[in-house]
């Protein structure tokens, strides 16, 4: 009788657990224990804003900085301090994008231009446009950088998204407009303040 009295409060007690380890998202619950944990600041010492977006060298080229978990916000998953598409990159059709990739976490992150809808899926594919992501986005890298080059040809609604799986979906991406009408490019941050190309 006495186990009989021992197994209710069991199940109780494994159930209150089980409830409470589902209750926050899979990415969150993995990010919550490295935020601002472990991550080689001296990666993005010195970056601002206005190293996020540059003119390139070339005529109709820009080139962009995108840092990962370069604050504790969304749990580290966010890039230049931004998750959940709350900074829009703008730029013309036709130009060339030279993009630096940094993450300074012991997390796996990536980076990966996927059309907008893509970033609800569990795995987000090939790249938009040829070229246009870190070496394999599936399985990211840490504390390190990677740069990769594509033209913006078609113009549409795509995103700056870590290709890890789920990340995503946990808002670890920001916006990205190629534009027909855009005559320079430009970066829109979270609080509607626009930075151009200098």
């Amino acid at each position: 009788m006495k186990t009989l009295s021992i197994l209710p409060g069991f199940f109780a007690f494994s159930l209150a657990l089980s409830t409470q380890a589902f209750a926050a998202e899979p990415a969150a619950q993995g990010h919550a224990q490295h935020a601002g944990m472990g991550l080689k600041k001296e990666l993005i010492e010195g970056i601002t804003p206005e190293d996020f977006l540059k003119l390139g060298s070339k005529p109709k080229s820009v080139a962009l900085v995108l840092a990962a978990a370069f604050t504790e916000a969304n749990y580290g998953m966010n890039f230049n301090g931004y998750s959940h598409g709350k900074a829009t990159y703008t730029i013309p059709a036709g130009w060339s994008v030279d993009v630096t990739f940094i993450n300074p976490s012991p997390v796996p992150h990536s980076l990966i231009v996927v059309e907008k809808e893509m970033v609800k899926k569990m795995q987000l594919g090939e790249p938009a446009f040829a070229g246009a992501s870190t070496p394999s986005p599936i399985t990211g890298m840490s504390t390190g950088k990677a740069s990769f080059s594509f033209t913006a040809g078609e113009p549409g609604d795509y995103v700056f998204a870590c290709g890890f799986p789920t990340h995503a979906a946990g808002g670890h991406w920001v916006a990205l407009e190629v534009s027909a009408t855009a005559t320079e490019p430009t970066l829109t941050l979270g609080d509607g303040q626009v930075l151009k190309a200098k």
